[in-house]
């Protein structure tokens, strides 16, 4: 089992604030599977407005938390950009949405790969709130030399 903390994330990801959704990495397995949380609270931007007297995540914001735990998985699981490289979102089918997200909850993201082919990533990827799934999703992404 291996972990990454906040620092670690940062490296990976290109996210900053507010829309890096995942606070830490649980556990992975390099090519196979990881597990992270996100913090969901109060003073994130979007509850302002979504909703006034009943805040409620957006979906959209649930799937790129999901998003972004493949997308360190894919990082996690191939050196060969190094520094380099970038993730890309390339499509998302059978999107599923079973539970409002509130401020106090914590999402539990989950991902795992069923698919690779080169480049191209396919993972299986869950939310879940105390154990309870949320929202899931089948992902898709390239890895790719990020060229400035």
């Amino acid at each position: 089992m291996t972990e990454l903390n906040i620092q670690e994330i940062l490296k990976r990801l290109p996210h900053r604030y507010p829309f890096l959704l995942v606070d830490r990495v649980t556990e992975y397995e390099r090519g196979v599977s990881l597990r992270a949380i996100k913090n969901v609270t109060m003073n994130e931007p979007h509850f302002q407005g979504h909703f006034p007297g009943f805040p409620v995540m957006p979906g959209v914001l649930i799937i790129e938390a999901l998003a972004q735990a493949a997308a360190i998985l894919a990082f996690v699981s191939e050196d060969k950009y190094g520094e380099n490289a970038a993730v890309y979102f390339a499509g998302i089918d059978k999107a599923r949405f079973r539970k409002p997200v509130t401020p106090g909850d914590q999402l539990e993201l989950s991902a795992t790969v069923s698919r690779r082919r080169g480049g191209m990533w396919q993972m299986e990827t869950t939310a879940r709130v105390a154990g309870v799934e949320v929202a899931s999703a089948l992902l898709m992404a390239t890895l790719r030399e990020h060229v400035q």
